[in-house]
């Protein structure tokens, strides 16, 4: 495998598809029930509507899903009966067959789909005369992009497919998004009463009971995760619902150092900023070669800016002179190599220029607010530890008053941490999902690329009410080319 493709979306191949003339159906219906293949159907054809796109139209079945018969059915029969799934079907591969090249012999379908699946496709297409010919990828065209989903991780590929579709020469970003995310969560949300709550939550979920909760089990590995992060961080803050004392901390309480969680909150910050610059240089060499990745804003440059900010701040912390004289170098290298790619990118010329200036000043006070944007990780942290002291003041204040303050003092503990695990939950986790998108995933994705939509339908017998058909769909004729 191509270097430029480790770590990556799915490997596509271009593909030809090819069969007798005479047994076009047979190989569409089983492409279809494959579901493996992303054809070149044109999105609006030039043909008129053949028989069953416009017997779909009468039956007003434009939203039914298409079902391929087998054999063929008879098609006013079809329609007679309100088979509007049947009728759809043959309408779909009325569709592709648009895109066919044909000749009396042989007939010729180009698509991708994934290299993994291109030895079962020939297999499953041998028995009708079919064949897979792996094609060259053309120039310009780029594949289609397919994200791995293992198991349970389908939670984690949702959370960067919607930000953008993944362009299928970068860097599949799901693993630092993963990671990023959780981590996030967990330190706008360190509790572990709390966090074992989530815990049990996505437990919940995975099982299906209560049912209500099994609609959050495709998510539940994402809820789990953060749990788990929340109580790591709980055990660093002391915090068990609250400042109960019930753990020490192993680290610190919030609000008794917050300017040490602040600057921890933004070296975190600038580590994952460096993170998510690595990989958005590694993105533009795959997407534009290294000359490219030397003057964008995401690639070297920016992150030569974004270096010398950080030797800036450890020459003025270590009041090391040299080291702030250096940083002035990087940035220096940093802003001329950001301004000649603006530069290119604008035209040329004068008003190039201007564009140019303009656009350095926004690369340089984005960098800037990116860094500062991430003190809302201690900012959140502060606010979930000062709700859960509110709490466990009042508890504390009402207990031991006689019976019924007591359990006032219970009813205010309860209400409270459910009030507070509902809201900073949802907080956290949008607070989380925004510095993941806006400062992080601003850095990896400069474009976006084209989802891989495989064409599907499923092939079923041939009901009895039914009366088998004769031919193929109706399709224009070409000349099989060269």
């Amino acid at each position: 495998m191509p270097s430029s493709e480790r770590g990556g979306p799915v490997r596509m191949s271009r593909v030809a598809l090819v069969a007798p003339t005479p047994a076009m159906r047979d190989l569409l219906a089983r492409v279809a029930d494959a579901g493996a293949v992303e054809l070149d159907v044109p999105s609006t054809p030039d043909a008129l509507p053949g028989p069953a796109a416009r017997a779909l139209q009468r039956l007003g079945g434009a939203r039914a899903t298409p079902v391929i018969c087998d054999p063929a059915p008879q098609l006013d029969r079809a329609e007679e009966e309100q088979s509007v799934d049947i009728v759809a079907g043959e309408a779909a591969l009325e569709r592709a067959s648009a895109s066919a090249v044909t000749s009396r012999e042989a007939t010729a379908f180009a698509g991708w789909m994934p290299t993994e699946s291109v030895a079962d496709l020939r297999a499953r297409l041998a028995p009708v005369g079919g064949a897979v010919v792996e094609l060259p990828h053309p120039k310009g065209s780029p594949p289609p992009t397919l994200l791995r989903r293992r198991g349970e991780s389908q939670p984690f590929t949702t959370l960067v497919e919607i930000y953008a579709t993944v362009p299928y020469q970068d860097i599949n970003p799901t693993p630092f998004a993963a990671v990023t995310f959780v981590l996030m969560f967990g330190i706008m949300f360190g509790d572990v009463g709390q966090g074992l709550l989530l815990v049990l939550l996505a437990v919940l979920a995975r099982i299906g009971h209560p049912r209500m909760l099994g609609r959050l089990r495709p998510a539940s590995l994402l809820i789990g995760a953060a749990g788990v992060a929340a109580t790591c961080m709980g055990f660093a803050y002391g915090e068990f619902f609250g400042p109960t004392g019930v753990i020490e901390p192993l680290w610190m309480s919030p609000l008794d150092d917050p300017l040490t969680l602040l600057a921890v909150a933004l070296a975190f910050g600038a580590v994952l900023l460096a993170v998510a610059y690595a990989i958005g240089t590694a993105n533009r060499v795959r997407e534009g070669g290294w000359t490219y990745a030397l003057y964008a804003p995401t690639g070297f440059a920016g992150a030569t800016l974004f270096l010398s900010i950080a030797l800036l701040t450890a020459g003025l912390l270590l009041a090391m002179t040299w080291l702030v004289a250096v940083a002035a170098v990087v940035a220096a290298v940093g802003l001329g190599l950001s301004f000649v790619g603006l530069y290119v990118a604008a035209g040329r010329g004068g008003s190039a220029v201007m564009e140019a200036v303009v656009g350095l000043f926004d690369v340089v006070i984005s960098l800037a607010s990116n860094i500062v944007s991430f003190a809302r990780l201690a900012a959140f942290g502060l606010v979930h530890a000062a709700i859960g002291t509110v709490v466990w003041t009042a508890t504390t204040g009402l207990w031991g008053g006689g019976l019924g303050a007591s359990m006032a003092a219970v009813l205010v503990f309860v209400l409270g941490n459910a009030l507070a695990f509902a809201l900073e939950a949802l907080v956290a986790a949008v607070q989380a999902l925004r510095l993941e998108y806006y400062e992080l995933f601003s850095r990896v994705f400069e474009g976006e690329g084209r989802p891989f939509r495989p064409w599907h339908a499923s092939v079923v017998p041939l009901p009895e009410s039914l009366t088998p058909g004769v031919g193929t769909p109706a399709r224009p004729e070409k000349e099989m080319s060269s």
